[in-house]
Parts: C-alpha cells; structure tokens; sequence
C-alpha cells in the first residue's frame, strides 16, 4: 500500500480543529453581563454579590492587575432546547495554555454557594441535563485578574509581581459570555479521536497497531458529514468501535493516575491568591467526583486544607464529604509541601507533625506517604523524619529536571544519613501536570527504567502549579486507556494503593545512599537572604521560646502558650514552602514574609522574655541564659548563671600594614588590604590559611543563568570573578579587639568587622552589605590549608559529607550546595569549620599549589547575595548584615557547637536566683534539639535529641523535675514499642550514628 500517513494525520487535525471540536456546541445564545471592580483587595461573598454592577459587553478590557471583579451573568433557556443538555461558557478572556497562569474565577449561585471554578481548560458551567426550557439562569463570578508573570517570553523582568508597582491598566478582554448546548457525542467523539491520534502517533511506524489505528481513524472521518457533524458524530464513533475495544498487552505498562492539582502556596502569586485558587480547585474537584465514579483526587498540604475550612465552609462540606466517601484523598501529610535543604531539624520534623495531626484530626486519616513532586532536591536527613512521623514512602518527580545526570531508578529505596531506607518512587511521566496525553502515557513506559522487575508508576493527573486539576476530558481519556492495546494501561487509584502495588512487586529494589540533589535551580540557596534569615531567626527563637517557656511552666507554673506556639510553628512551615524560602516568588511575596518574620521574631521575643523573668525571679544579680545545647561560658545548656569574667583580645600593628588580633588561642593577621593572611592555631601549631592566599576575600561573579533567574545559577558563572581588595577604612578597635573594613565597588558598600573573642579559638566576621548590583553573585571565600578528599556540611539531624573532588559529572554537578549552621574541612587531626548564622549556599573546591610546599589549598565560599531580576526585579537589593565565624583546630563536635552558638546569642537578665536545666545530656555528641511540653496539653516534657558526631554515643539523660515514667515516641508524640532504660531517675542512652529520639516524660 501506498503509505498516506502524513495524509490522515493532518486531515485527522484539521477536522478536529475546525469540524468536530467547535461542534461540541452547535447552539449558543449571549448572556446578559454586568461587572462591579472590589476596589483594594478581594471583599467576602455577600459583599461582592451585593454589589451594584454596570453592563460591560464582550470585548470590553477588565482588570487591573491582581484586582477582582464580580461578574452577574443572566439569561434565559431558549424554549427550543428543551430536552438537551444546557451549560454556560464563560472566557473570561483566557489563554488556555496558561491554565492557572492567569485570570480565574470561581462560580456562584445568586444565593452565595460555589459551583466551580473558572480556569482557561475549564469554562463551562452545567445548567441543565437536560433542561426543560425557559430556565433563567443567574451566575454570579468572583473572577482574579491576576497578571501573566511568565509570559511567552520568559524571564523578563516586570513591574506586575507586586500590587505596589503593577499599576492599573486592565489586563484581560472579556470574551465568549453565552448559553450553549452541549452535545455529548460530538463531545466524546473527540475524545474518541484525539486518544486513538495521540496514540497512534506513539507507535512504532512498522507496527500493526499502528496502521489499524490509521485505517480506522480515516474510515471514521469519512463518516463524519463536516455540514452535519452532530447529526453524524454517532456513525463515526461506531467506526472506532473496534479499535477502541482491543485489550493492552499483559506486559503493558500500568499508570495509577492520581487526580491531582499542585498549587504553589504563593510563587507567581500571593499568599492571599492561594487561598482562592484552592477554593476554585477543590469546588472543581468535589463537582467532578459527583460525576466520575471511578475518578479519585488527592490533594496535599495541610495548609490549604486548613484554607478551606476557614474561608469556604461551604466547600469544606463538600470536601468532608468526599473524604468519607474515600475519594478525595488527603496526601503527603505535611503542612506544606516545603523546601527539604534549607528547612532545619525541627522545623522539618513539624512540617511531617503539623501536617499529620491536621489530617488526623479532621479525619482520623494517617498519610503514610511524604508527597513533594515540585520540590527542589532533598536533604541527606530527610528518610529519618519521614519514618520517625509514622510515614514510609515518598513521591517526587523533581528530580527529572537534573540537567546533567539521569536518575537511574524510578522505584528504590532511598537510604539516608543514619541508614533509614524509605521506598521512593519517581514517576516516569516526568511531569505532575499530566493530562493523559498519549505522549505522557508512551513517555511513562518508555522512559520506566525499572523494566523486568516492575510494571507500575504513577502519574499525576491535572492542570497544577497555579492549580485547575483534573477535567472531564482527562476522566474521559483515562477511561478509554484502561485497556487499550498498544497503550499503557490506566486506572484511577489513591497514592496508597499504588505505593501498596509497587512495593508488592518490587520489594528488593536498588538503593540509593545520601541526598537526592536536583542538578538544577541551585541559586535558590541564595536568592531573597532576608526570606532565608527570617527563617533561620524564626527557627532558633521558636527553639528558646519552647524551651523556656517548658522550663517556666515547669519550675513556676507559668501557663505554657500553646496556641501560641502552635499559631507560629504554622507560619514559619508556611513559609518554608518550596517558592518562599528558596526565594523564587515575586516580590509580593516576599514583602509580606519580611514583615511577617519581623512580628514572629516580636512575638517570640515577648514569650522568651516573659519566661525567662519569671524563672529569675526579682533581684540584680547579673545572669546569662544559655539556649544552646551545649555549655558555654560555664553556663550549663538550658541553664541561667552568673556570667564569669571576661578576657581581653591583644591587638598590635602588623609589619607591612594592617593588624594582628591575639587572645592565646588564635593569632590573626589581617593585612592592609583587610584580608586574614594568616590564622594561627597556636596549640595546634598550625597555620589555617594556605601561603600565597587570603581568607576573607569577597568575590563578585557575573550571573546571568540561561533561564529560572531566581532559581538557578550556571557552572559558567565562575569563568569571570573579581576579587574586592581594594579598601575605603581599615581601622582598629583596641578595646573590642576588632578591626574594620569598609570596601566600595560598583553601587554597593560592604563593611565589616572582624573580631577574635576573648577564650575562644574562632574568628568572627561581620558583614554588612548595602547592596544595589544586578545580575552579580557574591562570595566571601576561606581557602585553608587543609588536604581532604571529602567535606561536612550540616544537615536535618546530623551532617552529609560530600567529595571536594570532581572525578564524575556526578560530583561535577554539585558545584552549590546546601549547609546549615557549618561546613566543616578536615584532614586527620586537625581541621576547620566555617559556621554562619543565616547562610545556606557554598561551594568548595580544591587545588594544589605550584609554589615551594606543593600542598593542598581546600577553598570553602560562603554564598552571600545574588541580584537576579526575574520574578522580583528587585531582589535582595538594599541592607543586609551576616555573621560567619571561622574556627582553626576545630573538629566535627567543634563544628556542631559552633554552629548552634553562632545562632543562639546569649541572652542577658538580671534576677534573684539562677536557673538549672530542665534536661540535661552529659555528652556532646548528643544533641536537645527540642525541649517543649506534649501537644496533647497533657503536661508532659518532651524532648528531642539526636547523635550529632556521625559515631556511636552513649550518654545519660537526667531531667531536672520529678517524673513518673518516661516513653520513646514519634514525631507526633506517640508511643513506640521500645522503652527508655531508666536508672535512679536518669534515662540511659545508646544511639547509632545520627539516630533521631523523641523521648516524653510524665510529670509526677
């Protein structure tokens, strides 16, 4: 035969755009429209259905940016249509490839109750099925004109990511506004055609299946009347009949579609936007369940939940509802599906705490599945606090976006710092936006690569980033893939049933060891600092304000403030979401999180005061609280005492220019160019910086990434750098044993102090930017003299070692990469820890010197601003202060103490009586990262502790209050099968390296 192919396919397109797809409605009649502008932001129901509107026509310009406005639709049924199936189109001027991108809305009835939302793959809205004619009809649209941010043109800096700077100029153009009848066949004909096409152009060329798909889509077209195609639309499904019923092979590959929507809690929207679009989502999804039996939708982030329940009761009935039903599906069981590297241990343990307990709570639901298919790589501890939340598996599919390396599992168990192993699954669709399109399903199969030994993934089905979900057409061509040769196979199934499914046939799949990092969007370790300082600040108060307020309800009787706490534990997660704390929202966004911290910190501040007053009770005495885990200037962890003197730090001329600062530990030389040349240990008897090298050097790189400005930054960035050397003040200060440093380059001014604190073998660096580049990227480098193969960084509940090396593209790739409060470079013996006190990107790199010693120069760079202008033109410019301390002679404990006294400053008071811990640990290796009372309001201590060192640790836990029983629990505070050892009041520990226990005493 004569091959036609490239014939029937473009006829089969044509006649789909112009024939059959604009027959779905062959009737329409204009709606009346009428519209009232909420001025400011969006007013509640009542308010906006109350509201006065003018007639606007089809046509008309409507919106400003991030504005609303309320459209009253009207009109009547014709008599004619009586007996049909009757909806309302209403574009409100919609792009539909920008489903959640742009303008939406959502639908109620005149007496205020929510029908669906409005979106661009979704504008219809069911009258009648069928109508008896004559029905008037009154919708009523709470429509957002929220402004296209990414555009066709992507990454172009704009005013529109802020109502301060968007202006006023309409955005959109009211389109089709009618009543139309809707005809199901015609509409399933298109289905019919668009599975079988969008299959057949999948398959192999020599195939069978192919072909037969081709003879009957041809046949089915040639049925098809293109003058009447309602009137012949049955005759031609009838022709796919055949095709339509051929079963999937038993080796076909099997898809477990999950209905499903990711909404960003804020990106290229605002907090309060979320909160709509997840109303118009679950209003959309609830309606679609009422009309798809075996249609399931799952939906994560407890925060949106908590959303709805809030702001839309009416919707919240509909989705309890569902949830009883057992098909709208609570997942992931976290507050919100947040960044997994910045995030500190606690914080990361709340995230599993808060998001569980809410859905237990509502619905007596236990998640047993971590669900984070958009966040930007995961932490190295992260497998550890999803077992120790009562949870097992884990979705992602982020990381197919690697640009360097392929993942080479889509089902494996994944193995973290202490040797928890979760089951993981990567969904080979490689996107969670699927639509089951029959490229998505053929990539799925083809692309699997666990092929021999498994058969299932799972695809997320549903228009998400900015939220939609799943549609009809989607339901409709799910069910003609169910069994359909020459397709993967597709069932609707809840993430558990096919976790259930997976490990079942694959219960021995490869391991993978350590973090699962994202070879992309590297940047956004950097990008937005005070977002990233907000949330370091945010996490070490509520730290002390736990643990002092625990020690006053304790020892005084001070009501601990649980709701409180609760309140701001829920916001700081909030914020933790994958577009906030990386700092890749518009600027919107995060002017409302810098203020937000600012009342947290205020907040937090007033509880730590108050208990602290309260525990020192009345008097003068001078006392200092310690909030570390560890003891320091001979004040115990968790304990208040009467400060001991301080020494003074020698400080003398530098020959050549400069200074050196002396306190017998350390012998600091900073040159007249204010850079550390030398940074002796003296009881090591060893020099930290490298001959030839400078610490301290300020670096300024171009940065102008190839996309994803805010999130990414490229391997090329590092082929131009200037180093800042040049030097406005370099001053002393003889009495604070500190030297300072004021540089200019371009717009921008840094000012730094350096300082060696008296008794202490580290060096301090403050550092205040006025920053005002663009597309620039600053670093503050240490090279050391330090020989190793492999480096530290602080992760959740313990620290990661990553190579110094780049043998591998793999190594390669990480070329920025996330710490904590340390990095830490070591050879035997003898090492050094950089530690910071809100800083989360670096690199390190290693190089051998050509000069006399031939040695090893290790360079760690600290991350400290970028200036990307996409999606906040602005970013990060204006004020901005770190503090980073470097400590020679420090090994891995060293490293984990510093880090935490870095980020909890003393606090000072003065009172009557000093304070003794409420918990006490006599090893450092063992470290309290929580010590709080149980949520349960029951009174009870509990306290959190891990193995900081990477070694076995045994230690004794003492309380300082009477107990009657003391119980290991997860991380919602429930009971374990293992009991503590207690002996004479003391709880005796042994714990793996990094091993994770929650521990909850019953007060006597």
């Amino acid at each position: 035969m004569h091959d036609d192919r490239s014939l029937v396919e473009a006829r089969l397109q044509r006649v789909l755009d112009e024939r059959v797809r604009p027959a779905v409605y062959p009737e329409s009649v204009p709606l009346d429209v009428a519209v009232w502008h909420a001025p400011g932001e969006p007013v509640p129901v009542a308010e906006g259905l109350a509201a006065e509107p003018e007639p606007i026509e089809v046509g008309a310009r409507w919106g400003a940016p991030w504005g609303t406005s309320w459209f009253r639709v009207t009109g009547t049924v014709p008599q004619e249509w009586a007996g049909r199936t009757v909806e309302a189109l209403l574009d409100l001027g919609f792009d539909e490839n920008m489903p959640g991108f742009q303008c939406e809305g959502l639908v109620h009835r005149p007496d205020g109750t929510p029908v669906k939302g409005l979106n661009p793959r979704n504008q219809w809205v069911r009258i009648g099925a069928p109508v008896a004619g004559g029905e008037e009809v009154r919708l009523h649209i709470e429509a957002a004109s929220n402004p296209v941010i990414l555009d066709y043109h992507p990454f172009l800096p704009t005013p529109l990511g802020d109502k301060e700077t968007a202006g006023g100029e309409p955005q959109y153009r009211l389109a089709r506004m009618d009543l139309a009848v809707f005809d199901e066949r015609v509409w399933q004909l298109v289905l019919d055609l668009e599975v079988l096409g969008e299959l057949m152009a999948e398959l192999p060329v020599d195939s069978a299946r192919r072909w037969d798909l081709l003879r009957a889509i041809d046949r089915a077209l040639d049925a098809v009347d293109l003058q009447d195609v309602n009137g012949t639309a049955e005759q031609a499904r009838s022709r796919l009949a055949g095709v339509l019923a051929a079963p999937a092979v038993p080796s076909a590959h099997r898809v477990s579609a999950v209905g499903h929507a990711h909404i960003d809690s804020a990106w290229l929207w605002p907090l309060r936007e979320t909160v709509r679009k997840v109303a118009r989502t679950t209003s959309n999804m609830t309606a679609l369940l009422e009309d798809e039996p075996d249609f399931v939708f799952a939906m994560s982030q407890a925060q949106q939940w908590a959303w709805v329940k809030e702001h839309r009761p009416e919707v919240w009935a509909r989705v309890k509802k569902a949830v009883s039903d057992g098909r709208f599906v609570p997942a992931g069981g976290m507050w919100v599906e947040s960044d997994t590297n910045m995030p500190g241990s606690e914080a990361m343990a709340r995230q599993f705490v808060h998001g569980k307990r809410f859905f237990l709570d509502e619905f007596g639901i236990e998640n047993e599945e971590a669900w984070l298919p958009d966040t930007f790589g995961f932490a190295a501890g992260l497998p550890q606090i999803i077992k120790a939340a009562g949870s097992k598996w884990l979705l992602t599919q982020k990381i197919s976006w690697s640009q360097t390396n392929k993942f080479p599992h889509h089902t494996f168990r994944w193995e973290g710092i202490d040797g928890t192993r979760i089951f993981t699954h990567f969904p080979p669709v490689d996107t969670y936006n699927c639509s089951m399109r029959g490229s998505e399903m053929a990539h799925a199969a083809r692309n699997f690569k666990d092929k021999g030994v498994a058969r299932h993934s799972l695809a997320p089905t549903g228009w998400g980033d900015g939220g939609g979900g799943t549609t009809r057409e989607m339901v409709g061509k799910a069910a003609r893939l169910r069994d359909l040769e020459g397709s993967a196979t597709v069932v609707w199934e809840t993430p558990g049933e096919f976790f259930e499914k997976a490990e079942a046939e694959n219960p021995e799949p490869p391991v993978w060891v350590g973090e699962l990092y994202l070879e992309l969007h590297r940047a956004t370790l950097t990008s937005q600092a005070r977002t990233k300082q907000g949330n370091r600040r945010s996490e070490h108060l509520l730290r002390e304000a736990e643990l002092w307020a625990a020690t006053a309800a304790v020892r005084t009787e001070v009501p601990y403030p649980y709701v409180e706490l609760d309140r701001i534990w829920k916001t700081v997660l909030l914020h933790q979401f994958h577009d906030i704390l990386p700092g890749s929202s518009i600027a919107w966004v995060h002017r409302e999180a810098r203020r937000t911290y600012e009342r947290v910190a205020a907040e937090l501040d007033t509880i730590i005061d108050a208990a602290q007053r309260a525990l020192a009770g009345e008097g003068t005495t001078p006392l200092l609280f310690n909030s570390a885990p560890h003891a320091r200037d001979a004040v115990p962890a968790g304990g208040a005492r009467t400060p001991a003197g301080e020494g003074r730090t020698g400080l003398a001329s530098r020959a050549g220019g400069g200074h050196v600062l002396d306190n017998g530990l350390l012998r600091v030389e900073i040159d007249a160019r204010g850079l550390v040349v030398s940074a002796y240990d003296i009881e090591g008897d060893r020099e930290t910086v490298p001959p030839g090298h400078a610490a301290n050097l300020l670096q300024l790189h171009p940065d102008f990434p190839n996309m994803w400005d805010a999130w990414d930054v490229d391997a090329f960035y590092r082929n131009t750098v200037t180093d800042l050397t040049d030097v406005d003040e370099l001053t002393a200060d003889g009495e604070g044993g500190s030297v300072r440093i004021v540089r200019s380059f371009g717009a921008s001014r840094v000012t730094q102090v350096l300082s060696l604190p008296p008794g202490e073998r580290r060096l301090v660096f403050d550092t205040e930017v006025d920053w005002h580049e663009t597309e620039k990227f600053l670093k503050l480098a240490f090279p050391l003299d330090v020989h190793a193969e492999r480096y530290a960084s602080e992760t959740q509940f313990g620290h990661f070692h990553r190579p110094t090396h780049t043998n591998t593209s793999w190594e390669a790739a990480k070329f920025e990469a996330c710490n904590h409060r340390f990095v830490h470079v070591a050879e035997p013996g003898w090492g050094v820890a950089v530690v910071n006190d809100s800083t989360y990107g670096h690199d390190v790199t290693r190089t051998v010197r050509a000069d006399g010693d031939a040695g090893t120069t290790t360079t760690v760079r600290v991350s400290l601003l970028r200036a990307p202008r996409f999606p906040d033109p602005e970013t990060d410019q204006g004020v901005h202060r770190f503090r980073h301390a470097l400590v020679p002679g420090a090994d891995i404990g060293d490293a984990v103490r510093e880090g935490w006294r870095i980020n909890l400053p003393r606090r000072r008071l003065t009172g009557g009586r000093e304070v003794a811990p409420l918990v006490a640990v006599d090893s450092d290796a063992v470290v309290v990262t929580a010590v709080k009372l149980a949520d349960d309001g029951s009174g009870d201590v509990v306290v959190r502790l891990h193995e900081a060192h990477g070694g076995r640790a045994r230690a004794r836990l003492t309380p300082g209050f009477e107990i009657t029983g003391v119980t290991a629990t997860d991380l919602l505070e429930r009971p374990l099968p293992s009991a503590p050892h207690v002996e004479d009041g003391q709880v005796a520990l042994r714990l793996r390296p990094f091993e994770l226990l929650t521990l909850r005493f019953a007060r006597a």
